[in-house]
Protein backbone atom coordinates (compact mmCIF):
# COMPACT_ATOMS: atom_id res chain seq x y z
CA UNK A 1 0.00 0.00 0.00
CA UNK A 2 1.42 3.45 -1.31
CA UNK A 3 1.90 5.89 1.75
CA UNK A 4 0.89 9.70 1.19
CA UNK A 5 3.28 12.08 0.66
CA UNK A 6 3.62 14.39 3.69
CA UNK A 7 3.05 18.28 3.41
CA UNK A 8 6.71 19.11 2.75
CA UNK A 9 6.57 16.60 -0.29
CA UNK A 10 2.97 17.46 -1.71
CA UNK A 11 4.18 20.99 -2.01
CA UNK A 12 7.76 20.79 -3.29
CA UNK A 13 6.22 17.92 -6.22
CA UNK A 14 3.21 21.12 -6.66
CA UNK A 15 5.67 23.80 -7.09
CA UNK A 16 7.63 21.33 -9.29
CA UNK A 17 4.98 20.53 -11.98
CA UNK A 18 2.42 23.09 -10.89
CA UNK A 19 -0.25 19.57 -11.13
CA UNK A 20 -3.82 20.27 -10.74
CA UNK A 21 -4.66 17.19 -8.97
CA UNK A 22 -1.90 18.09 -6.04
CA UNK A 23 -3.38 21.76 -5.83
CA UNK A 24 -6.62 20.06 -5.16
CA UNK A 25 -5.01 17.85 -2.70
CA UNK A 26 -3.12 20.41 -0.64
CA UNK A 27 -6.10 22.92 -0.52
CA UNK A 28 -7.92 20.10 0.53
CA UNK A 29 -5.28 18.86 3.26
CA UNK A 30 -5.59 22.59 4.80
CA UNK A 31 -9.19 23.08 4.75
CA UNK A 32 -9.55 22.37 8.45
CA UNK A 33 -7.09 25.10 8.62
CA UNK A 34 -9.96 27.87 8.08
CA UNK A 35 -12.07 26.47 10.56
CA UNK A 36 -9.21 27.40 12.67
CA UNK A 37 -8.61 30.28 12.00
CA UNK A 38 -12.37 31.26 12.40
CA UNK A 39 -12.28 29.88 16.02
CA UNK A 40 -9.74 32.26 16.28
CA UNK A 41 -11.63 34.91 15.52
CA UNK A 42 -14.58 33.79 17.55
CA UNK A 43 -16.41 33.33 14.59
CA UNK A 44 -18.80 29.65 15.29
CA UNK A 45 -21.21 27.99 13.06
CA UNK A 46 -23.41 28.12 16.22
CA UNK A 47 -23.15 31.80 16.49
CA UNK A 48 -23.04 33.36 13.00
CA UNK A 49 -25.81 32.59 10.23
CA UNK A 50 -23.15 33.49 7.60
CA UNK A 51 -20.22 30.84 8.84
CA UNK A 52 -20.48 29.35 5.14
CA UNK A 53 -19.98 32.55 3.80
CA UNK A 54 -16.89 33.31 5.68
CA UNK A 55 -15.74 29.50 5.01
CA UNK A 56 -15.44 30.35 1.51
CA UNK A 57 -13.49 33.41 2.19
CA UNK A 58 -11.36 31.49 3.94
CA UNK A 59 -11.02 28.91 0.75
CA UNK A 60 -10.21 32.13 -1.52
CA UNK A 61 -7.47 33.09 0.99
CA UNK A 62 -6.49 29.29 0.66
CA UNK A 63 -5.92 29.10 -2.76
CA UNK A 64 -4.04 31.95 -3.09
CA UNK A 65 -1.41 30.82 -0.36
CA UNK A 66 -1.29 27.57 -2.83
CA UNK A 67 -0.74 29.70 -5.96
CA UNK A 68 1.60 32.24 -4.25
CA UNK A 69 3.81 30.44 -1.70
CA UNK A 70 7.34 30.65 -2.62
CA UNK A 71 9.81 28.28 0.16
CA UNK A 72 12.66 30.37 -0.90
CA UNK A 73 11.33 33.15 1.68
CA UNK A 74 12.04 30.62 4.71
CA UNK A 75 8.12 30.90 5.67
CA UNK A 76 6.49 26.99 6.28
CA UNK A 77 3.23 27.03 4.04
CA UNK A 78 0.48 26.12 7.45
CA UNK A 79 1.77 29.75 8.77
CA UNK A 80 1.79 31.65 4.92
CA UNK A 81 -1.91 30.34 4.26
CA UNK A 82 -3.04 30.74 7.62
CA UNK A 83 -2.33 34.81 7.23
CA UNK A 84 -3.90 34.32 3.65
CA UNK A 85 -6.82 32.58 5.15
CA UNK A 86 -7.56 35.02 8.09
CA UNK A 87 -6.70 38.22 5.32
CA UNK A 88 -9.10 36.92 3.06
CA UNK A 89 -11.51 36.85 6.23
CA UNK A 90 -11.11 40.12 7.62
CA UNK A 91 -11.20 41.95 4.34
CA UNK A 92 -14.69 39.74 3.81
CA UNK A 93 -16.02 41.36 7.65
CA UNK A 94 -14.99 45.07 6.57
CA UNK A 95 -16.37 44.97 3.45
CA UNK A 96 -19.55 43.43 4.77
CA UNK A 97 -19.61 45.85 7.27
CA UNK A 98 -20.40 43.84 10.02
CA UNK A 99 -20.42 46.00 13.00
CA UNK A 100 -23.60 48.74 13.58
CA UNK A 101 -22.34 52.32 13.82
CA UNK A 102 -23.90 52.39 17.17
CA UNK A 103 -21.74 49.56 18.06
CA UNK A 104 -18.73 50.70 16.55
CA UNK A 105 -19.14 53.95 18.80
CA UNK A 106 -19.78 52.06 22.04
CA UNK A 107 -16.68 50.27 21.17
CA UNK A 108 -14.81 53.42 20.90
CA UNK A 109 -16.50 54.94 24.36
CA UNK A 110 -15.44 51.39 26.14
CA UNK A 111 -11.80 52.44 24.93
CA UNK A 112 -11.80 55.78 25.78
CA UNK A 113 -13.17 55.17 29.39
CA UNK A 114 -10.60 52.09 29.73
CA UNK A 115 -8.03 55.10 29.02
CA UNK A 116 -9.41 57.64 31.23
CA UNK A 117 -10.52 55.39 34.32
CA UNK A 118 -6.54 54.21 33.90
CA UNK A 119 -5.42 57.27 34.61
CA UNK A 120 -7.32 58.12 37.44
CA UNK A 121 -7.63 54.97 38.91
CA UNK A 122 -3.98 54.21 38.29
CA UNK A 123 -5.53 50.45 37.83
CA UNK A 124 -7.75 48.38 35.33
CA UNK A 125 -11.34 49.38 36.12
CA UNK A 126 -13.84 47.04 36.48
CA UNK A 127 -16.56 46.46 34.28
CA UNK A 128 -19.03 47.67 36.79
CA UNK A 129 -16.49 50.66 37.13
CA UNK A 130 -16.82 51.02 33.32
CA UNK A 131 -20.54 50.70 33.00
CA UNK A 132 -21.07 53.87 35.70
CA UNK A 133 -18.78 55.65 33.45
CA UNK A 134 -20.80 55.48 30.05
CA UNK A 135 -23.64 55.30 32.03
CA UNK A 136 -24.25 52.05 30.44
CA UNK A 137 -25.81 48.79 32.07
CA UNK A 138 -23.72 45.54 32.44
CA UNK A 139 -24.88 43.91 29.69
CA UNK A 140 -24.98 46.65 27.29
CA UNK A 141 -21.48 46.83 28.22
CA UNK A 142 -20.39 43.06 28.16
CA UNK A 143 -22.06 42.69 24.55
CA UNK A 144 -20.60 45.93 23.52
CA UNK A 145 -17.27 43.94 24.45
CA UNK A 146 -18.38 40.57 22.74
CA UNK A 147 -19.01 42.50 19.41
CA UNK A 148 -15.55 44.48 19.83
CA UNK A 149 -13.97 40.88 20.34
CA UNK A 150 -15.27 38.50 18.35
CA UNK A 151 -13.11 40.01 15.12
CA UNK A 152 -9.41 40.62 16.44
CA UNK A 153 -9.04 43.15 13.46
CA UNK A 154 -11.05 45.66 15.32
CA UNK A 155 -9.40 45.14 18.81
CA UNK A 156 -5.86 44.27 19.19
CA UNK A 157 -4.39 47.22 16.89
CA UNK A 158 -1.86 48.48 19.08
CA UNK A 159 -2.92 52.15 18.21
CA UNK A 160 -6.10 54.06 19.00
CA UNK A 161 -6.91 54.74 15.76
CA UNK A 162 -8.82 53.30 13.10
CA UNK A 163 -5.99 52.59 10.43
CA UNK A 164 -6.05 49.14 9.15
CA UNK A 165 -2.46 48.74 9.19
CA UNK A 166 -1.34 49.86 12.44
CA UNK A 167 0.63 47.28 14.60
CA UNK A 168 -1.19 44.13 15.93
CA UNK A 169 -0.92 42.49 19.00
CA UNK A 170 -0.20 39.58 16.91
CA UNK A 171 2.91 41.20 14.94
CA UNK A 172 4.25 42.03 18.55
CA UNK A 173 3.41 38.57 20.53
CA UNK A 174 3.34 36.22 18.09
CA UNK A 175 7.24 35.57 17.30
CA UNK A 176 7.07 33.30 14.03
CA UNK A 177 10.95 33.42 14.33
CA UNK A 178 10.84 35.76 11.01
CA UNK A 179 12.83 38.85 12.39
CA UNK A 180 13.07 41.28 9.86
CA UNK A 181 15.85 43.47 10.24
CA UNK A 182 14.03 46.79 9.11
CA UNK A 183 11.00 46.54 12.02
CA UNK A 184 13.65 45.32 14.63
CA UNK A 185 14.16 48.75 15.71
CA UNK A 186 11.31 50.28 15.03
CA UNK A 187 9.20 47.39 17.59
CA UNK A 188 11.86 47.04 19.84
CA UNK A 189 10.61 50.00 22.44
CA UNK A 190 7.50 49.04 21.25
CA UNK A 191 7.62 45.29 22.96
CA UNK A 192 9.57 46.84 26.05
CA UNK A 193 6.53 49.32 27.24
CA UNK A 194 4.54 46.19 25.96
CA UNK A 195 6.27 43.52 28.30
CA UNK A 196 6.44 46.58 31.24
CA UNK A 197 2.37 46.85 30.40
CA UNK A 198 1.98 42.91 30.77
CA UNK A 199 3.61 43.28 34.22
CA UNK A 200 0.36 44.75 35.37
CA UNK A 201 -2.61 42.87 33.77
CA UNK A 202 -3.82 40.42 35.92
CA UNK A 203 -2.31 36.61 35.96
CA UNK A 204 -5.82 35.92 34.61
CA UNK A 205 -5.73 38.41 31.93
CA UNK A 206 -1.60 37.30 30.75
CA UNK A 207 -2.90 33.45 30.72
CA UNK A 208 -5.36 34.52 28.31
CA UNK A 209 -2.97 36.39 26.41
CA UNK A 210 -0.23 33.37 26.37
CA UNK A 211 -3.07 30.48 25.14
CA UNK A 212 -4.15 33.07 22.43
CA UNK A 213 -0.84 34.72 20.77
CA UNK A 214 1.81 31.61 22.65
CA UNK A 215 -0.05 28.36 22.76
CA UNK A 216 -2.82 29.55 19.76
CA UNK A 217 -5.53 28.26 20.74
CA UNK A 218 -9.13 28.85 19.36
CA UNK A 219 -11.41 31.14 22.06
CA UNK A 220 -13.72 28.21 22.69
CA UNK A 221 -10.24 26.20 23.44
CA UNK A 222 -9.14 28.93 25.63
CA UNK A 223 -12.54 29.29 27.18
CA UNK A 224 -12.53 25.03 28.05
CA UNK A 225 -9.44 25.81 29.50
CA UNK A 226 -10.08 28.10 31.58
CA UNK A 227 -14.43 27.10 32.46
CA UNK A 228 -15.94 29.63 31.57
CA UNK A 229 -18.30 30.09 28.01
CA UNK A 230 -16.53 31.51 24.55
CA UNK A 231 -18.68 34.51 24.55
CA UNK A 232 -16.84 34.94 27.95
CA UNK A 233 -13.71 34.70 26.90
CA UNK A 234 -14.30 36.94 23.83
CA UNK A 235 -14.91 39.97 26.40
CA UNK A 236 -12.31 39.47 28.41
CA UNK A 237 -9.86 39.26 25.79
CA UNK A 238 -11.10 42.35 24.56
CA UNK A 239 -10.87 44.22 28.28
CA UNK A 240 -7.15 42.62 28.16
CA UNK A 241 -6.26 44.67 25.01
CA UNK A 242 -8.08 47.64 26.16
CA UNK A 243 -6.22 47.86 29.27
CA UNK A 244 -2.87 47.24 27.13
CA UNK A 245 -4.04 50.12 24.73
CA UNK A 246 -4.47 52.20 27.30
CA UNK A 247 -1.51 51.61 29.37
CA UNK A 248 0.79 52.33 26.32
CA UNK A 249 -1.32 54.88 25.16
CA UNK A 250 -0.87 57.35 28.81
CA UNK A 251 1.42 59.77 29.79
CA UNK A 252 2.14 58.11 32.87
CA UNK A 253 5.96 57.31 33.26
CA UNK A 254 4.62 53.97 34.37
CA UNK A 255 4.74 52.10 31.52
CA UNK A 256 8.59 52.27 30.15
CA UNK A 257 11.35 50.66 28.40
CA UNK A 258 12.32 47.38 30.10
CA UNK A 259 14.76 44.66 29.00
CA UNK A 260 12.46 42.02 28.67
CA UNK A 261 12.93 38.09 30.00
CA UNK A 262 11.62 35.00 28.98
CA UNK A 263 10.42 34.19 32.82
CA UNK A 264 8.36 37.55 33.24
CA UNK A 265 5.90 36.51 30.65
CA UNK A 266 6.38 32.35 30.26
CA UNK A 267 5.74 30.67 26.57
CA UNK A 268 4.99 27.39 25.42
CA UNK A 269 7.33 26.03 22.48
CA UNK A 270 5.92 27.51 19.61
CA UNK A 271 3.01 24.79 17.62
CA UNK A 272 3.42 23.90 13.85
CA UNK A 273 0.07 25.47 12.46
CA UNK A 274 -0.11 22.27 10.42
CA UNK A 275 -1.60 20.55 13.53
CA UNK A 276 -5.06 22.64 12.03
CA UNK A 277 -5.29 19.88 9.31
CA UNK A 278 -4.42 16.98 11.45
CA UNK A 279 -5.15 17.21 15.51
CA UNK A 280 -7.69 19.81 15.58
CA UNK A 281 -9.61 17.97 13.06
CA UNK A 282 -11.74 17.03 16.22
CA UNK A 283 -12.32 20.57 16.66
CA UNK A 284 -14.61 21.64 13.52
CA UNK A 285 -16.32 23.66 13.68
CA UNK A 286 -17.93 24.77 17.06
Amino acid sequence: MLTPPDDSTLLANYLATHDPQMREAIIMRYVNLIHFVLGRLGISQAASVDYEDFVNQGVLGLIEAVDRFDPAHGTQFSTYATVRVRGHILDYLRSTDWMPRTARRRTRAVQEATQTLWGELGRAPTEDELAGHLQLDLPTLQQTLADAGRVIFSMDSLSTSDNEDDLSLHDVLADENQPDPSEQLEEGDLKGRMMSALRQLTERERQILSLYYYEELTLKEIGEVLGVTESRISQLHARTVMNLKALLTQDAPQVLPVSCNSHEFPRSPKRDRTRTTRSISHAHPG
